[in-house]
């Protein structure tokens, strides 16, 4: 991590953490630092730029009410963020009951290399080692694994999708997110 990362990560953690003494300056200040991001993980699930922008206003409305429970020991400010957009995205996704054919080739199409808001994140490092990390598992796990995270897949949709039964999905998941886990630790 560069010295102009660490520090980024330094101020957007030290900026959540006066948003949790509800110091409105520092949720302008994390909402400057991270809305692009945010959006991103947002418009990946939910694939309508209006319903991303609905739900990325009640993540930030979210992290108003919850900056208190942050905790940097057990996870980073950006991590601790992007999983607040993530479950907010999926609920409104499930809500609506929202149907997306999936392609054929469902391990090729998950991933779109592609420049997007979330480049700031490729630029820091981690998500260049998670997408090595991902590339170390078995194609099937990687595939389930980024259907489930980057695209809000149930592990019944994913099933579905992949043609594979249920207990299947929910074994490549866990054994997957195992060795990604193994993976980050060895790499850090």
């Amino acid at each position: 991590m560069t010295p102009a990362s660490e520090s980024r990560r330094a101020d957007l953690q030290a900026a959540l953490i006066r948003v949790a003494q509800q110091d409105r300056e520092a949720l302008r200040i994390v909402y400057a630092m991270t809305s692009a991001k945010l959006h991103g993980v947002c418009l990946r699930i939910c694939i309508d730029r209006g319903a991303a922008e609905d739900v990325l206003q009640n993540v930030y409305l979210k992290v108003w009410q919850r900056a208190g429970s942050f905790d940097p020991a057990k996870a980073s400010a950006i991590a601790w963020l992007c999983a607040i957009a993530r479950n907010a995205a999926i609920d409104w996704r499930r809500s609506q009951r929202y149907e997306d054919p999936l392609p054929v080739d469902l391990g090729e199409t998950l991933v779109d290399d592609t420049a997007d808001p979330s480049a700031d994140l490729a630029q820091s490092g981690e998500r260049a080692q998670i997408f090595a990390c991902l590339a170390e598992l078995e194609p099937a796990r990687a595939a389930a694994i980024r259907a489930g995270f980057y695209q809000g897949l149930t592990y019944p949709e994913i099933a579905e999708a992949m043609d594979k039964p249920v207990g299947t999905v929910k074994s490549w998941i866990r054994r997957g997110l195992m060795q990604l886990k193994e993976c980050l630790s060895r790499e850090r």
